[in-house]
């Protein structure tokens, strides 16, 4: 048997783990976010129309975040499956001693997933999986639309929040967002106070983590890199902005940030790469 806590598994499946802790605080988000709604002060003021496209949006972008979670999670990015004998002949090419096997150019070997990644960029401890090949498209539109849910819970949570700050002084309002434990821990504010400035906080910094994410991956993938790549300044794979965004997103790549389950197959396989010399060569 193996251990249920593990990081990786010989299978590829997701460490549990890290998928645990990121379930139980979505779960106390939306556990919130229902409390306030619902016993609470009630989501902002609005008219008929702006609360119907509300509801839509929130729709929207709650089908696009679990979609892309349950895509990034779905496709393993690791060369398990991929036939690899017989073509470690080209240049890039190494061996991994802990897989034993060649491996192509831009790929790795993880240590939490125990496996050897296709184009493999960093591996995900939110999500306990590698990011690579197979699942940087999801993975980017996941950065966007976690963003996105995160933002408007907060706004959703704002008039809460609002209510609670007003009620109590300038210095106990600013200790109760920056150590929200410390207030709970001392007795200064209730259980419910804590987990309604807790939660806040949480959306607030996870809604600019995501942001920055997206921004920096954004960055990668206009340029052709990995995270790897770019720590080193290796520019081989850049092909020009147009041809990256295919490379990574499918010829639909204008439209993949919109709906999780649009077809946009890859031009590649993962193992063979097209650099920016070879382009030079076939317009020269």
């Amino acid at each position: 048997m193996g251990q249920p806590w593990a990081v990786g598994s010989a299978e590829g499946a997701p460490a549990r783990l890290p998928l645990v802790l990121t379930a139980l605080w979505a779960a106390a988000v939306g556990l919130e976010l229902a409390y306030v709604l619902v016993l609470g002060p009630g989501p902002p003021p609005l008219g008929p129309l702006a609360r119907a496209l509300q509801l839509v949006l929130a729709a929207f972008q709650l089908l696009n975040l679990l979609g892309n979670v349950g895509l990034f999670l779905r496709s393993d990015p690791s060369i398990r499956g991929v036939m690899l004998a017989g073509r470690g002949l080209g240049q890039g090419w190494a061996y991994c001693y802990q897989c034993q096997s060649q491996v192509p150019p831009r790929s790795g070997h993880c240590s939490a997933c125990r496996v050897c990644i296709l184009r493999r960029d960093h591996h995900c401890r939110l999500l306990g999986r590698c990011v690579g090949f197979r699942n940087y498209r999801p993975f980017l539109c996941l950065l966007l639309h976690a963003a996105g849910v995160l933002l408007h819970v907060s706004v959703l949570l704002g008039p809460a929040l609002s209510a609670l700050l007003r009620a109590h002084a300038p210095l106990h309002t600013a200790a109760l967002l920056l150590l929200p434990w410390l207030m709970l821990l001392t007795g200064r504010v209730s259980l419910a106070q804590f987990a309604l400035a807790f939660v806040t906080d949480t959306c607030v910094a996870g809604a600019l983590l995501c942001g920055a994410g997206l921004l920096f991956h954004g960055m990668l993938l206009l340029r052709g890199q990995t995270t790897w790549e770019w720590a080193r300044g290796q520019h081989s794979y850049d092909l020009g902005p147009c041809h990256n965004l295919q490379a990574a997103l499918g010829p639909r790549w204008v439209l993949v940030w919109l709906w999780p389950f649009l077809a946009s197959p890859l031009p590649g396989d993962g193992i063979t790469f097209q650099t920016a010399a070879d382009v030079g060569l076939v317009a020269s």
